[in-house]
């Protein structure tokens, strides 16, 4: 069988279409989990065998020196104590590089860490924490309630154990129908009534809507602009209809003769509904000949002549064409949005361009930063698309605002009360802000009664229904107006009319990378100088507008970045930097990035990529990362694909892999929170939350596929068919390299070592003291609540993410044996040597039971230093 290191032939590969074999030793036994025996063990065992209570069957190897094999029926777990710690090896093409890399500061998302606006972001809103204790204590005093009297030792039964056997789901289904009303909170019945409806929708033809747009009068200018230059860069406000006109305008002037017109979007939601409303105005099939593809999605044809995709999407099909030959033209849209797929084609497209000249580049963009993408395009020209603005008045606050929702929602209240007609639109920072918002807002309008006019609440974000989302864009009736409560999708990605009034927190949720923890911190920060401009301009559209700043200029001067930082200056590029080196990209601290990203966040991956096998000691591609690139998810997953299949586990990997790849597998409403709770723990494995995953895509399986089951155990059964799709595009990508799909049967212990092969930088020890320290840096990590490792004892662990929320939590969490580790990533880890303390049991302190003069919180881990890789507690065993 191929090895890791890419050597090897393929000859030895069967026919994938044959059953999925149980992997079985020399012998042809089954594979079982072999257990360190201590001299008492073995000394016990034999007595047990000569009294006859045991089978000596059961333990052929008994006598061997170091190991027991288990045939029976029982559990034994491997529990060999091995002290392993990080190796301080650098890779060779790295020498010297990543030590001095760590002392560098990575690129800080937060201008002023001390300022108002940033305290008030890390201490958070306390009408929300209120509001969210709430329902917490209303939820266990339910759960109490509903507690009492139920026997806990009555043995459950599964409903749906014959596939014919429906009638409790369509009881359940018919219960859920009626009792929605009664479950769902007052506020979101009252404004998702299907039967509601605000207003009425324009009565413009298709024709006379395309027309209406302001792009339509520069139609011409346009066409000719783009015939005379290879690259234009087109600025537009959102709503002047540049990224579903320019692609038709572009077909109709023959651009789509010689070729595709493809166009770029930054999020799969928008590639989607751009693509349909598209093929509505031309007037064709979704699919035909305009379509979309996204990853794990491919809704094309040979008739296409309109493509949409992700920028992620395009720069894949870069790595296996890099001329794109079957493009006439590439509009990259949303420019703006600086995704790291979008600063990566920068880079591309301006090389393919001089081996293309036929090939034309138009980057598309709301914001007025167009002379910096002009200036790295070579100084190519620019076309403004004017838009319908109005002036809009900005007001401050006069004192920073301690709990920015609050003000929020107070100023809400007075603008619908003092201020005339008019809809406003409020950006706050996620989900479960937003529905406390509305369900504040909601219960303060009902108590002013019925002489207020009417406020319609109509919360958006990405999560929410697209039925309730498309109400955001329908009029308020007479005498009533709406709020509009989103995200910072609200700043371009979509449009809204009647827009008068804008309040503006000025927070935003993003992900932050630290390479020297090598965590992603999901986290609250202030916006931006330009985020600031486009929001207060969605108050312009239809007329004179306000703005209401809930923060003072002075911080808006002093503590706002003018910019927002680019993805690729603040995320893992470990996948980035393995898809520039499958292009044949080597020299990558000279790739011309128009924002190049830190020093020490590329060196960190370069480190991870050659630790993962898929760079060798000169930093060049190795044909397993070469393998790893043609998969389209992080490295880490796509090595432990690959792995798999030596372990013998590849049939259970690639459904586990499939399921990390789609989110919210599980669904949790809030009025029925323990229900949820209790059918998620059937599913657990006492092995950890990847293999708990893997019992759930198995349920499913052997219901049949059934979307009732889905339903009976709180499962999103869309999602579900998704991770079917994603998996039959693994099989496919493994089929190309004739990999075996082999089944390990019951040895889940091969699918946790296989997952080590990829997570070894994700793994952790348990503390004494208070949950686990990460064992490159000793950073201090938690137990996720819902992890079903969350109160058990497992030791070593490793985990798929780690956020920082409240705690830096990990998530998808399995525990592991820590000579895995060593055996996953020999150049990472090592055995500690015997003769001498390892680095972790050298930095260990005698903790004191008590101390008189601490403080209360002095115990707590977060209290105490950390401390890096390479320091006295850098290493876990």
């Amino acid at each position: 069988m191929e090895r890791l290191n890419g050597t090897g032939s393929d000859d030895r590969y069967g026919n994938l279409s044959t059953p999925v074999p149980i992997i079985e030793d020399d012998e042809g036994r089954p594979v079982r989990n072999r257990k360190l025996l201590n001299s008492p063990e073995r000394w016990e065992i034999k007595q047990l065998i000569a009294s006859g209570a045991v089978s000596a069957a059961d333990y052929p190897d008994i006598d061997e020196e170091y190991h027991a094999t288990l045939t029976g029926e029982g559990d034994f777990e491997e529990e060999e104590d091995v002290d392993i710690e990080v190796r301080d090896e650098e890779p060779p093409f790295l020498a010297g590089q990543t030590k001095q890399s760590l002392e560098l500061s990575p690129i800080r998302v937060v201008k002023a860490p001390d300022g108002s606006l940033n305290r008030a972001a890390m201490a958070g809103t306390n009408l929300a924490k209120e509001r969210r204790e709430l329902r917490q204590q209303e939820a266990q005093d339910k759960a109490a309630e509903q507690a009492a009297g139920v026997d806990l030792n009555a043995q459950w039964h599964d409903p749906m154990v014959a596939p014919d056997e429906r009638k409790f789901a369509a009881d359940l289904r018919n219960a859920q129908v009626t009792k929605t009303t009664d479950t769902m909170p007052e506020w979101k019945r009252v404004t998702q009534s299907k039967d509601q409806s605000f207003g009425r929708r324009t009565n413009m033809t298709m024709k006379q809507q395309r027309e209406s747009l302001p792009v339509f009068k520069f139609r011409k200018q346009l066409l000719e602009a783009v015939k005379e230059n290879q690259l234009l860069i087109v600025v537009g406000d959102t709503g002047s209809g540049k990224t579903t006109q320019l692609t038709q305008y572009l077909a109709e002037g023959g651009f789509a003769n010689n070729g595709i017109i493809g166009c770029t979007q930054p999020r799969r939601v928008a590639a989607v509904s751009v693509a349909k409303r598209v093929s509505e105005e031309v007037g064709c099939r979704l699919g035909a000949e305009v379509g979309y593809t996204i990853r794990f999605e491919d809704c094309t044809s040979p008739e296409t002549k309109i493509k949409y995709m992700t920028d992620g999407i395009l720069q894949r099909e870069i790595l296996l064409d890099p001329d794109l030959k079957k493009y006439s033209v590439i509009m990259l849209d949303e420019a703006h949005e600086r995704t790291i797929s979008t600063d990566v084609l920068f880079g591309l497209l301006k090389k393919t361009i001089i081996r293309r000249p036929d090939l034309k580049i138009i980057v598309t963009s709301a914001t007025l930063d167009a002379d910096k993408f002009s200036e790295y395009f070579n100084m190519c020209p620019i076309f403004s698309i004017p838009g319908r603005t109005y002036p809009v008045e900005i007001m401050y606050s006069r004192e920073p605002e301690s709990d920015y929702l609050d003000a929020a929602l107070v100023t809400v209240m007075q603008i619908h009360l003092t201020e005339p007609a008019g809809d406003i639109l409020l950006f706050l920072t996620g989900q479960e802000e937003i529905d406390t918002a509305c369900e504040i807002l909601y219960e303060r309008m009902k108590a002013l009664g019925p002489s207020v006019p009417e406020l319609i609440i109509l919360p958006v974000y990405s999560a929410l229904p697209s039925e309730m989302q498309s109400r955001i864009f329908e009029p308020a009736p007479p005498g009533s107006r709406k709020v509009v409560i989103a995200t910072n999708i609200a700043e371009t990605s979509i449009t809204i009319d009647q827009i008068y009034y804008v309040v503006d927190p000025g927070f935003v949720k993003q992900n932050a990378y630290d390479p020297k923890l090598g965590m992603d911190s999901l986290v609250v920060t202030p916006i931006s100088q330009a985020q600031a401009k486009q929001r207060s301009g969605r108050a312009g559209r239809t007329g004179p507008g306000k703005c209401f700043r809930l923060y003072t200029e002075a911080a808006y001067q002093s503590e706002m970045l003018p910019t927002t930082v680019p993805e690729i200056q603040r995320q893992n590029l470990s996948h980035t930097i393995l898809m520039l080196k499958a292009m044949g990209i080597n020299d990558l601290l000279h790739f011309d990035f128009m924002d190049p990203p830190p020093t020490n966040t590329m060196l960190t991956a370069l480190e991870e990529l050659y630790a993962l096998s898929a760079l060798d000691d000169e930093g060049l591609l190795t044909r397993l990362g070469r393998k790893m690139a043609d998969f389209p998810m992080e490295p880490a997953l796509a090595k432990v694909l690959i792995a798999s299949v030596e372990m013998g586990c590849s049939d259970e990997m690639l459904s586990i892999v499939a399921m990390l790849s789609v989110h919210s597998i599980f669904y949790r409403p809030k009025e029925k929170q323990q229900q949820a709770d209790q059918k998620k723990a059937k599913f657990h494995d006492p092995h950890g939350d990847h293999l708990t995953l893997l019992n759930v895509y198995n349920g499913w399986k052997n219901s049949r596929f059934s979307s009732p089951w889905c339903f009976e155990n709180f499962i999103q059964a869309r999602q579900m068919r998704r991770v079917q799709d994603v998996r039959e595009q693994l099989v496919t990508i493994m089929e190309r390299y004739k990999h075996k799909i082999v089944s390990c049967g019951r040895n889940t212990t091969k699918v946790r070592q296989a997952l080590c092969s990829g997570f070894f930088r994700n793994a952790a020890r348990k503390d004494p003291q208070e949950g686990y320290k990460t064992l490159i840096e000793g950073t201090p990590v938690y137990m996720h609540p819902s992890s079903a490792l969350f109160g058990k004892a497992a030791e070593h662990v490793i985990f798929h993410t780690l956020v920082l929320t409240t705690k830096e939590y990990m998530h998808c969490t399995t525990s592991i044996e820590p000579k895995w580790l060593v055996e996953a990533a020999p150049t990472f880890f090592k055995v500690a040597p015997t003769d001498r303390l390892s680095k972790r049991k050298r930095a260990e302190r005698i903790q004191p039971l008590h101390n008189r003069f601490a403080g209360d919180d002095d115990w707590r881990l977060s209290a105490q230093r950390r401390q890096g890789r390479g320091g006295g507690g850098g290493t876990w065993g």
